[in-house]
């Protein structure tokens, strides 16, 4: 029986990446740092109170009284139970990772929808990051980033992406052929054509993707805690590994909270887009 040894020709091909791309994965180290810990100072140099009014508000007036309220009572128990802090650097990851994953994935969705070639060579990809297990993009990640929140962040990024992408090539695809041809009837530019009637029509769906890349990129947070990335995270490990029941169901309770916020909040704008 052949022995193929996979893993050493990986093994191999990291120090290889590593050896030949170090000043790359520094400069991704840096920029990441710096998004982390800006959003994460912004939210915690703002006082909480301020901060459940806004968003409160925000959710109110976007996704409706229920949410608005829901949000108000959600974040005054994150506050109450002393996970605030917490709860502020897992946001900061999300919001970074997310815009991060959003900057590169809708971008390559475009590509796709517009070229045949393109999908058949990214597809397989998606399928693949789709399909493999959350936990194994933590080893890259540590291997390349070291521990703490910056390695939680690029598998973050990985793991999170493939909603933009999918989602942004199928809204542009299921534009009908005859408003595109129309525009081009029109004198429209390939550019005019994507920006002005493409795009609008399929912002429902890419919103969609927008939804879908928040909440795993919400529930990769979570998981990268086990390298150092910390947050409410870390509260749920901690409470796991020193057996504190209530500890831990605290940090569980906050993160559904803030999932709920966020995704009652963006399926709000995909609908009020789709009615418009």
């Amino acid at each position: 029986m052949i022995d193929l040894n996979i893993g050493d020709y990986i093994e191999a091909f990291i120090d290889w990446l590593t050896a030949n791309f170090d000043p790359l994965f520094d400069l991704i180290s840096a920029v990441a740092t710096f998004l982390i810990d800006a959003f994460e100072a912004g939210l915690l140099f703002i006082p909480a109170w301020i901060i459940i009014i806004v968003v409160s508000g925000i959710a109110w007036w976007i996704a409706g009284r229920g949410v608005g309220i829901f949000s108000l009572v959600g974040l005054f128990l994150v506050d109450s139970m002393g996970l605030w802090a917490e709860g502020m650097a897992t946001l900061a990851l999300v919001i970074s990772s997310t815009l991060v994953a959003l900057i590169i994935g809708i971008p390559v969705g475009i590509w796709v929808s517009r070229s045949a070639l393109a999908d058949k060579i990214v597809r397989p990809i998606l399928d693949f990051m789709q399909t493999m297990p959350a936990f194994v993009y933590l080893i890259p990640a540590v291997f390349f980033f070291s521990l703490g929140k910056v390695p939680g962040m690029v598998a973050t990024v990985i793991f999170a992406m493939p909603p933009a992408v999918r989602l942004t090539s199928l809204g542009i695809r299921q534009v009908q052929k005859e408003v595109v041809e129309a525009a081009h009837s029109f004198g429209a530019t390939p550019k005019q054509v994507l920006f002005k009637v493409q795009l609008p029509l399929a912002l429902p769906t890419i919103l969609a993707g927008i939804n879908q890349t928040i909440m795993l990129a919400l529930s990769m947070v979570v998981i990268a805690a086990m390298i150092g990335a910390g947050g409410l995270g870390q509260t749920v490990l901690k409470g796991l590994t020193q057996l504190k029941t209530g500890l831990g169901f605290e940090g569980g309770f906050a993160i559904v909270i803030l999932a709920i916020i966020l995704d009652r909040i963006t399926q709000a704008l995909g609908s009020a887009n789709n009615k418009s």
